[in-house]
């Protein structure tokens, strides 16, 4: 039970993540509360890969989220990054990959 418990606390900051999505409209300030709630999540818990595997979730999702983009597969109401998606979702994906391995690890 102790590892589920831990899991659920990895998966809590980007669950209030994607609860902030309709409540904050301004897409400037939503990534400004991404950026405050990921860095307290960096400083609560160390680990010398997590830094990595943010800045490697948020190139590889953003040049997929462009990809389906470009291809017509998806498309978004909030453009503010590039004209294209939200500026506030690659900070979501990078997160998400560091709760992501955060969990397997614990697994």
């Amino acid at each position: 039970m102790n590892t589920i418990y831990k899991i659920f606390l990895n998966a809590v900051p980007v669950l209030l993540m994607i609860i902030l999505i309709p409540i904050v409209i301004d897409d400037y300030f939503l990534a400004a509360l991404y950026v405050v709630i990921i860095a307290f999540m960096f400083m609560t818990h160390r680990n010398v890969s997590d830094l990595s595997i943010f800045f490697f979730g948020l190139v590889i999702m953003t040049s997929s989220e462009y990809l389906f983009i470009s291809t017509g597969v998806e498309t978004f109401d909030r453009q503010t990054l590039f004209g294209l998606m939200p500026l506030w979702l690659p900070l979501l994906w990078g997160y998400g990959f560091v709760a992501i391995k955060r969990s397997v690890a614990l697994l």
